[in-house]
């Protein structure tokens, strides 16, 4: 197999086997070394035969880079590198896990298991594939830890050599990046891999936009360097005279960081105002740790200005991550707000390498409560048998992704939840039969709804009455898997013993009817009555949404079937008022679709608005046929990650026949006369006006005007000379 290498390549491969090891090897033992140079010779000899597609380069060097990463930035030991050179193995050679069983010991050989089966993943019919993929990678995190870890190196290493994939396959790769491995790094405390991924799947989803903020951080380097400095140069001292071993270092938020502020807070890149992030890392002891952030803490507010909605304090209470710091914004120099972040060397490590660390450091004590019991809440997650793939996914999304609040129980005890949870999810949280009978809930002492949002901090008391149960509506305001799941069952138990009297009744009023009670009639029905299933048509029987007047319409609708099919002949063949429309709809569409360019029908989205000149996408609906949405849609990311294979091509061809509606908000100083040269402006770009709407507040105002345009071009020209009025601070298109 060495013949297939060439000397070069033999070279290379003996460089970055030494630089695998560069950073672990006076930490690996004998044993560890030598099962880590077996692994290398194995994984060498077995992918000979493979190259990569995209660079023609020698297989082998993939799972050589994930080894490194699984090494050197999530700090994982000789086991998980061993298992991230062999991860491949088993999958696409002719090596068996029995034989790494027997070469390498049970627990590698668990390990490459998990990640074959992740790989084995099938699709089946009418669920994603990433959602299905995702749940399984949690049931095997569940058994070993290691192998998602070893799963997001091998992402991470696919994304950054992506390059020469086809733009196809880099859009798939990268949605389902951004939709499950980047949350799932940040969840294991991979901060630094969890930005690296998110910035290669903007690279790759929104490339316009990813090269814009790049280029503009390069533009601005050198200003962020003298800022650092000028920053460090007045703590510097002050720091030093307390005694303090530390280490100041300064940083651009990442693009995707950035990126997000600019869609939350409608910003352009230059109103983002804390783009800076200062990092103090000081040596200390783990009993001084707390007391030393908040002396450093101390010393930074006395020269800079705090802002008191800002401060985050993840040491009193570290995030289920395991992540503790200190977080204050702070006026810097110039008046721009900087973000100040205070570690000691132990939680920037932690902070660095998340789980890894963790185990470094575990002494028994409370800070591996948080990795325990997210694993807890996970496990509680997959037993639920009743939801589909993509339902568990937005769940676990929703649940273990999410930022936390920290609600005490009437005896003071401390519980997280997911931030939006309500007084409901707490009830559930505290026990399913706490939930079922909620019927109220005090918080701080003061009576709250069952919807009422909770806050970090709030002290709950659950009401509870034994007449109380499970509704259907409190499934609109609970956000946890865990009371979902239980409403849910409840439910669902309820409901089939209400179908169960409703198909009695049904049964006895089609005998009275004189029509026989079979699968054909009740499909019939079902169909008829628009509803999903036979249970659904039972349940409106036993419940009397339906009765004796509807079942005598369906009969009489049955009476009519050759009358109707007459009818639907004659529709076919001829032209209807409204097929005329669509026929006249058709000279005017604007959009076609695939490499082919198509002409197909399709309908706008109504949760983006696009309008020709947009970037958007057609993405396939089970019911409703082709839909446009634009790139940037809140919904893109989990279309394209959940159902890759049924997201189509756009391609505008013409926009000068049609005309769309669009809604613009306006904002700025209120001033005398200001309403007449926003229209004025309007009138002379001869922009048909269909609404106005203005109101004030002292000194502001906001209004939105809905206007009639040809293309985005048109809108974008509407915008620049809006904002070039004295006076008005934004201009922003509303997708309404």
């Amino acid at each position: 197999m060495e013949a297939l290498y060439t000397e070069e390549e033999r070279k290379e491969l003996n460089k970055k086997y030494r630089d695998l090891l560069k950073n672990t090897y006076q930490t690996l033992s004998v044993a560890d070394k030598k099962k880590i140079r077996q692994a290398f010779e194995l994984a060498v000899e077995a992918h000979a035969p493979q190259r990569r597609k995209t660079t023609n380069e020698p297989y082998i060097y993939h799972p050589i880079a994930v080894a490194k990463i699984v090494a050197d930035e999530i700090g994982l030991g000789g086991t998980s590198i061993t298992a991230a050179l062999l991860h491949d193995v088993v999958e696409d050679t002719d090596y068996t896990l029995d034989d790494i069983e027997r070469l390498f010991g049970e627990t590698v050989a668990r390990i490459v298991d998990g990640l074959t089966k992740i790989a084995h993943v099938k699709k089946e019919k009418d669920v994603s594939m990433q959602a299905e993929n995702f749940r399984k990678m949690l049931l095997t995190l569940h058994d070993d830890v290691r192998v998602i870890l070893i799963k997001i190196a091998d992402r991470l290493h696919n994304m950054q050599t992506m390059e020469g994939m086809p733009l196809k396959n880099q859009l798939k790769t990268s949605s389902e990046t951004l939709f499950i491995y980047a949350p799932l790094a940040h969840r294991l405390g991979l901060y630094n891999i969890k930005e690296e991924l998110e910035g290669l799947g903007l690279k790759y989803t929104e490339p316009e936009v990813y090269n814009d903020i790049k280029n503009k951080i390069e533009e601005s380097k050198e200003e962020q360097e003298h800022y650092i400095a000028s920053f460090k140069k007045i703590i510097d001292k002050a720091l030093y005279d307390e005694g303090l071993n530390f280490e100041i270092n300064g940083r651009l938020k990442s693009i995707y960081s950035i990126r997000r502020k600019i869609v939350k807070q409608n910003v352009s890149f230059e109103e983002v105002y804390d783009r800076f992030a200062i990092r103090i890392v000081y040596k200390s002891d783990r009993k001084n740790e707390k007391f030393l952030a908040w002396k450093i803490y101390s010393i930074v507010t006395d020269y800079f200005t705090p802002n008191p909605n800002r401060m985050r304090d993840w040491i009193s209470q570290p995030r289920v991550t395991g992540y503790e710091a200190l977080h204050v914004t702070v006026m810097g120099p110039d008046g721009k707000w900087v973000e100040v972040q205070i570690r000691s060397e132990r939680m920037h490590e932690i902070a660095e390498k998340g789980y890894a660390a963790h185990h470094k450091y575990k002494n028994g004590t409370i800070e591996e409560e948080g990795l325990e019991s997210w694993l807890n809440k996970l496990k509680e997650s997959l037993e639920s048998p009743d939801s589909s793939a993509v339902d568990f996914v937005e769940e676990v999304k929703l649940n273990l992704f999410s930022k936390e609040i920290y609600i005490f129980t009437p005896k003071g005890q401390l519980q997280s939840l997911p931030k939006g949870s309500t007084t409901l999810d707490f009830a559930f949280s505290v026990h399913s039969e706490v939930g079922f009978h909620c019927r109220g809930a005090k918080v701080n002492n003061k009576l709250v709804p069952l919807n009422h949002v909770l806050n970090s901090g709030d002290q709950v008391e659950i009401i509870t009455s034994e007449n109380q149960k499970p509704r259907s509506n409190w499934l609109n305001f609970v956000i946890t898997a865990r009371a979902r799941k239980e409403i849910k069952n409840a439910l669902k138990h309820e409901t089939k013993a209400i179908a169960e009297e409703g198909k009695a009744i049904l049964k006895r009023k089609l005998r009275h009817l004189k029509l026989n009670f079979d699968d054909k009639i009740i499909n019939e029905m079902t169909s008829y009555f628009k509803l999903k299933t036979s249970l659904d048509l039972f349940y409106k029987f036993g419940i009397n949404a339906l009765d004796n007047t509807d079942l005598k319409k369906f009969v009489s609708s049955r009476s009519n079937t050759i009358v109707n099919f007459f009818r639907n002949k004659i529709r076919k063949n001829g032209t209807s008022p409204q097929t005329k429309a669509d026929a006249i709809d058709i000279k005017y569409d604007q959009l076609v679709f695939g490499d082919n360019e198509e002409h197909l029908d399709y309908t706008m989205s109504k949760c983006c608005k696009p309008i020709p000149g947009d970037d958007v996408f057609a993405f396939t609906t089970i019911n409703e046929g082709l839909k446009i949405h634009k790139k940037n849609c809140p919904n893109a990311i989990n279309m394209q990650a959940k159902y890759a294979h049924r997201i189509m091509k756009a391609t505008w061809i013409d926009s000068s026949q049609q005309e769309h509606r669009v809604s613009l908000k306006i904002t700025g100083i209120d001033d005398m006369g200001l309403v007449n040269k926003i229209t004025q402006v309007i009138s002379e770009m001869q922009v048909d006006m269909k609404g106005l709407n203005f109101s004030t507040s002292p000194g502001i105002f906001t209004g939105e005007i809905i206007l009639v345009v040809i293309n985005l071009k048109r809108v974008n020209d509407i915008i620049k000379r809006l904002k070039s009025i004295k006076g008005i601070d934004k201009v922003v298109r509303l997708n309404k």
